[in-house]
């Protein structure tokens, strides 16, 4: 049902003047299911305060709920068509009351981690692009359709909006920024292995699929976990940071239905903020990231850094390796460039990641595992707190083409998994001691060794021999061939 839900609100969405593209649509779907998913949220804590026989503060004025501007319904259930506002009066109460409303939310947050800063973040970035009111109400009453309550529930509306943020990301080359494989950030997670009383961030968290995998991997085994455990992966775990107006709302959505009531997702530059002001108490315990590609900043963001360049996810790296507590893990995704690229500033990142951090473990990925953004990528993981002794090299082989009618899978990465828990060495994977780089560039190219050697090229007399042979029996078929004529 919610699978059908979710392609009839695409299909409305196509039609209207407003809305042009897949980023269009998951970002017009959003508001929607949010304020939606709101509704039910604030109905359950109700309920959940009067069996405490307490009375529960609603955090939306009345004229604002969802059961009274979006779906006000008579007492058998049915919608209240009298009531109900369509066509251009609901367009103009949208755009002109409800998002002015709801943008103002910062006044009454305490913090940004609270869900009334995240309604005032979304509703003061986000647009209501939906320019016919008839097809808005369809909108609305397919979401009212959706159930939030049951963990079930969730799970599978999570599972739609993952492929919603899929479809996003194969739509374009602006797509591919929101989203990264879930297979390959499901190998850095179980690789990192984030506990349950650690801290979890990611400076460039995009569509949160980092935080929402982490999430899934620390809940796995969700009955043995206590009442303290459940809040403190609710509130005190799970740490992002979002530039991109549509990424945070996209962010803070997924998050919401893998089931984080609030995100702690902060709306801003990280490269903004100077690394010579990070302090222990803003350090986490482990970081899985995947910055963005072949960005580039301006003079004034390079300030903030001991390494000067413009490439961006160079500059994310620095942050990563400072916000990082020591003894803190890291899997981080960067362009295989970084390893063996020549200018100053790489050469001087790779000495300060090799000295600072044990990086002991790279992840080559083949060409064609992000679509769209036309780079070779490998994966970095690192310890922070001692220098690096020896680095386990792995290069993923799926033996065939890497696109969009093959995308990488989890059984891709199995293999990987595998080996890496205890560094062996095989066909596909071997390790190098430091003292082996050259430290007049710290190159760490991606060099198996292991490669099987490719057959010696034949002798021009051998391939003139060859030649000949298969002249001659060309010349017998012809023959065969005119005798039947």
């Amino acid at each position: 049902m919610f699978e059908q839900t979710f392609k009839n609100i695409d299909d409305i969405l196509y039609k209207d003047a407003g809305a042009d593209s897949e980023l269009d649509y998951i970002g017009q779907t959003s508001w929607i299911l949010f304020l939606r998913y709101l509704d039910e949220l604030e109905l359950v804590k109700k309920d959940e305060a009067e069996l405490k026989g307490q009375s529960y503060n609603f955090i939306l004025d009345e004229e604002y709920r969802w059961a009274n501007w979006a779906m006000p319904k008579k007492p058998n259930g049915e919608l209240d068509h009298h009531k109900a506002m369509t066509g251009p009066d609901l367009v103009e109460f949208v755009d002109t009351k409800l998002f002015p409303y709801l943008s103002k939310f910062k006044e009454k947050a305490d913090s940004p981690q609270t869900i009334e800063y995240k309604i005032s973040e979304i509703f003061s970035e986000l647009k209501n692009k939906i320019q016919s009111g008839y097809n808005l109400r369809e909108i609305i009453e397919l979401a009212d359709a959706l159930i939030f309550s049951s963990s079930k529930d969730k799970h599978e509306l999570s599972h739609l909006y993952e492929a919603k943020i899929k479809n996003m990301g194969n739509a374009g080359r602006n797509g591919g920024q929101y989203y990264t494989p879930r297979p390959l950030i499901r190998a850095i997670v179980e690789t990192v292995n984030p506990q349950i009383g650690e801290t979890v961030y990611d400076g460039a968290v995009g569509s949160a699929g980092f935080l929402c995998e982490a999430y899934t991997h620390m809940t796995a085994d969700r009955d043995s976990l206590s009442t303290d455990d459940l809040k403190t992966l609710q509130e005190n775990t799970f740490y992002g940071k979002e530039k991109k107006n549509l990424a945070y709302i996209i962010g803070v959505m997924n998050m919401i239905l893998h089931g984080i009531e609030a995100p702690n997702i902060i709306h801003t530059n990280t490269l903004s903020e100077s690394i010579r002001d990070i302090q222990e108490k803003d350090r986490y315990n482990v970081i899985m990231a995947n910055p963005p590609f072949g960005g580039k900043e301006r003079k004034e963001v390079q300030q903030n850094f001991d390494i000067k360049t413009g490439e961006t996810a160079f500059l994310f790296l620095q942050h990563f390796i400072k916000i990082l507590k020591a003894g803190g893990r890291a899997g981080v995704v960067i362009k295989n460039t970084f390893l063996s690229n020549s200018d100053n500033a790489s050469v001087s990142l790779r000495k300060h990641l090799l000295e600072t951090c044990n990086l002991h473990s790279i992840l080559d990925m083949p060409a064609g595992t992000f679509l769209g953004a036309g780079v070779k990528t490998v994966v970095l993981f690192f310890n922070k707190g001692e220098s690096t002794k020896k680095i386990w090299y792995y290069q993923l082989d799926p033996d065939r083409n890497m696109g969009k009618t093959n995308p990488l899978n989890d059984t891709d990465m199995v293999e990987f998994k595998e080996l890496q828990k205890t560094k062996a060495d095989s066909e596909k994977s071997w390790t190098i001691n430091i003292t082996d780089v050259n430290t007049d560039n710290y190159d760490l190219s991606v060099k198996n060794p292991n490669t099987p050697e490719e057959a010696a090229l034949r002798s021009p007399q051998e391939i003139l021999t060859e030649m000949e042979r298969l002249d001659n029996d060309t010349k017998v078929i012809l023959g065969s061939i005119k005798e039947l004529i």
